[in-house]
């Protein structure tokens, strides 16, 4: 290197020869500038030169480096809405066969583009919410039996709950794959309940706090007469825990009219006293398990008579292994906390109303089940969510 910079070649020289050449050297240059050491500086200036940057880097990186300093990354959440669509005929048959191309999703009355689409097969999990109270309903102990038929059709990677309620919601069975301990729960419920309140309210709510810490897709079958006679929550609490809650659809056996009917001749009662349920009562109750089934893009179902209670609840199997799962980024990307609407239509790939044909080609009307809303992340709710990132990090000022 040193050759290439002055152009000449380095030779270690005996001693003697280096005191020789030195008094010479010495003697020439008696009355002249020492230019000789001018050499040996600039080299020793090019080698501090080239050590600077990388001293530099290491005391650069040295300092990123704190000591005992663990790592940490911080988290940028890019809003994603998930929607769950079921679409049948009016008879209640399933469509299949449909392309992303046939969904349309407006949000707030602007239309979104969809990122992802498929046919849902994730495993499900699922919870069999049932009404348990000491009104000597018998038909409810039909119901209980018919809700295995729901849990039949579930598959080896799906998990379900049985939680029923009266006063307060109980947990019969945790998340469990094992069908036998379902039925054993279920059978629980044939003795004789203890109280007469059916507090629905206070039970859907204390389900979907306890499944909103669950990831993925959650379903809640509610089986149930409609009537919520003591809860501490007011209908409107309920709604809004009903819209908050993320990933999560509610179907619906409402056996208030067998229950009507079967009041009506047998005057049921609870506890020696006959019941004062009337027709209005069982009609509000209705319109608010809808309303369940309707934010969450459920479906709620009707019965009249207890023989039709087993098809319902094979039906709800049905409607959930053949939802489509669709996911969007919204344009409204504010994270306020706001409630946003949503209105999902199909089309044809023109961009025309889609048409459904049946087996023998003729135009069928059908029904799209999709959830009618759902709440942005709130900026406080993010903030706190950096905010836990740092927790048990070292001050840098200390």
């Amino acid at each position: 290197m040193f050759s290439k910079l002055f152009g000449g070649s380095l030779r270690v020289m005996p001693a003697s020869s280096e005191a020789a050449s030195s008094k010479a050297a010495s003697r020439k240059s008696v009355g002249r500038p020492a230019l000789t050491l001018f050499p040996v500086v600039l080299i020793l200036l090019c080698m501090a030169a080239a050590a600077f940057p990388a001293q530099a880097q290491d005391s650069s990186q040295q300092q990123k480096k704190i000591e005992n300093m663990p790592d940490y990354s911080i988290k940028v959440d890019v809003p994603v809405v998930n929607l769950d669509v079921l679409v049948t005929t009016k008879d209640g048959q399933t469509v299949p066969g449909l392309l992303k191309e046939n969904f349309k999703i407006v949000e707030d009355g602007q239309a979104q583009q969809i990122a992802t689409f498929n046919k849902s097969q994730a495993p499900i999990t699922a919870v069999l919410l049932v009404e348990f109270a000491s009104t000597n309903y018998d038909f409810m102990r039909g119901a209980f039996e018919a809700s295995y038929v729901f849990a039949s059709t579930l598959q080896k990677d799906d998990w379900i709950s049985v939680i029923s309620y009266d006063v307060k919601p109980r947990i019969m069975t945790d998340f469990t794959q094992d069908k036998r301990a379902v039925a054993g729960a279920l059978r629980e419920m044939t003795f004789t309940p203890t109280f007469s309140e059916t507090n629905m309210f206070d039970a859907l709510f204390d389900t979907l706090d306890r499944i909103d810490r669950i990831e993925g897709k959650k379903y809640i079958i509610l089986v149930t007469t409609g009537i919520d006679s003591f809860s501490k929550l007011t209908l409107d609490q309920i709604l809004k825990k009903v819209k908050s809650t993320k990933d999560v659809t509610i179907y619906v056996a409402d056996v208030a009219d067998i229950a009507s009917g079967y009041c009506g001749v047998h005057a049921c009662r609870s506890r020696g006293v006959v019941m004062g349920i009337g027709h209005m009562d069982y009609l509000q109750g209705e319109n608010e398990v809808k309303t369940f089934a309707s934010l969450t893009g459920g479906r709620a179902y009707f019965p009249r008579f207890e023989g039709e209670l087993p098809d319902i609840f094979h039906q709800i199997g049905a409607d959930i292994r053949n939802q489509y799962t669709i996911s969007y980024h919204p344009t409204n990307p504010k994270l306020d906390g706001t409630y946003r609407k949503l209105k999902v239509e199909l089309q044809a790939a023109d961009g025309g109303a889609l048409k459904v044909k049946d087996q023998k080609g003729k135009d069928v009307k059908y029904i799209v089940y999709a959830r009618e809303g759902y709440t942005a992340k709130h900026t406080k709710a993010l903030r706190s969510q950096v905010v836990a990132q740092f927790e048990g990090l070292p001050s840098l000022s200390g």
